[in-house]
């Protein structure tokens, strides 16, 4: 049985920089939070999640509410959010990494995002030298935030916890870190219960470690080609992944076998997201293709054609108490913001 998904809104490209890619998105239960090649960091309202549900009447659900202003000067790459909203973490093509709280004004319950601290890469030869870190490059948060996964480019995975951050220290504490073989780490993520690390890498490998046992748990096989994107489902069962191979590789996380492929891209698979209940995949392709697919039934049960331009970004809307149907937004060359929701019966 197939879906139906409608577009019911597009924001146009930030007025600051109209020709910069939308590079990555993160959602909250409030919030859509968009990094592009922008030094800025904008901050959408979920409104129509959260406040007028499902009603054709609000002629502007996604109000932009807050800037982050000169965040990475030269651009950002990657940006991800706690599950429960409260942590962000951005990175920039500096190397830099901000780590960002939500805070609430307890007088009139405003909320807005202020920079808790920063993770930086060495300047100097000396400074390189002598550090085992490198420049950052993806990014994941656990469930509340507290540990923030960061792969780097010189094929390590770090894993940092940021309640440690302090007005005397400005970068978190360091709890352990990974090694994978020198293979560059193009996309990186936490289970939701902060057990679990992967990472996808450049020359297909795919690696899950205990964060308990600070161990390499499964080394998984199945894509040869550079893996872009992986994300956990929500209870842990799976993971799920995918890159140029254009299949997504579906994994058991407990016994490291691969259950299934899905396939029917054309293209690179750019980007992945579970839905709440884990029951459904979305995945933008480089041709501009988004994808709904059925984790049951392994199969494709709704295709969008955004455009031609290569969609580097999908994700859920944290779907609201009062939502009738979910939605989900995609980003990419461009700077466009689409938003779509299952139609109504379906």
């Amino acid at each position: 049985m197939s879906k139906q998904y409608l577009q019911t809104q597009t924001l146009p490209p930030d007025p600051a920089a109209p020709s910069a890619d939308i590079f990555s998105l993160a959602t909250t239960p409030s919030h859509l939070l968009v990094a592009s090649g922008h030094s800025s960091i904008r901050v959408h309202r979920i409104r129509g999640q959260t406040i007028h549900a499902d009603t054709a009447e609000d002629e502007h659900p996604y109000p932009l509410i807050q800037t982050l202003e000169k965040a990475h000067p030269l651009g950002a790459h990657h940006i991800c959010a706690s599950p429960d909203g409260k942590v962000a973490a951005s990175g920039g093509f500096g190397g830099e990494v901000r780590v960002w709280q939500l805070s609430v004004d307890e007088s009139n319950g405003e909320e807005t995002w202020t920079k808790r601290g920063d993770i930086l890469p060495p300047k100097t030869k000396k400074e390189r030298d002598a550090s085992d870190s490198g420049e950052s490059w993806a990014l994941a948060l656990s469930e509340n935030g507290q540990y923030l996964a960061a792969s780097t480019h010189d094929g390590r995975l770090n894993v940092y916890d940021t309640t440690t951050f302090s007005p005397s220290n400005t970068t978190p504490e360091r709890i352990t870190q990974y090694e994978t073989k020198g293979s560059f780490a193009l996309s990186v993520d936490l289970s939701p219960d902060g057990s679990l690390t992967a990472s996808g890498h450049q020359n297909g490998s795919i690696y899950i470690f205990s964060n308990t046992t600070r161990r390499l748990t499964h080394s998984l096989p199945g894509l040869i080609k550079p893996v872009r994107t992986l994300k956990f489902s929500p209870l842990n069962r799976y993971l799920a992944a995918a890159g140029d191979a254009r299949i997504i590789a579906l994994y058991d996380t407990q016994s490291g076998g691969q259950i299934a492929n899905l396939s029917g891209h054309a293209s690179w698979i750019m980007s992945l997201d579970w839905n709440w209940s884990g029951e459904f995949l979305v995945s933008g392709g480089y041709d501009g293709k988004v994808k709904i697919w059925s984790v049951e039934r392994r199969e494709c049960v709704a295709t969008q054609t955004e455009s031609e331009k290569c969609l580097w970004a999908v994700k859920w809307l944290v779907k609201g108490a009062q939502a009738r149907n979910e939605s989900f937004v995609t980003a990419g060359a461009g700077g466009t913001l689409a938003f779509y929701r299952e139609a109504s019966g379906t």
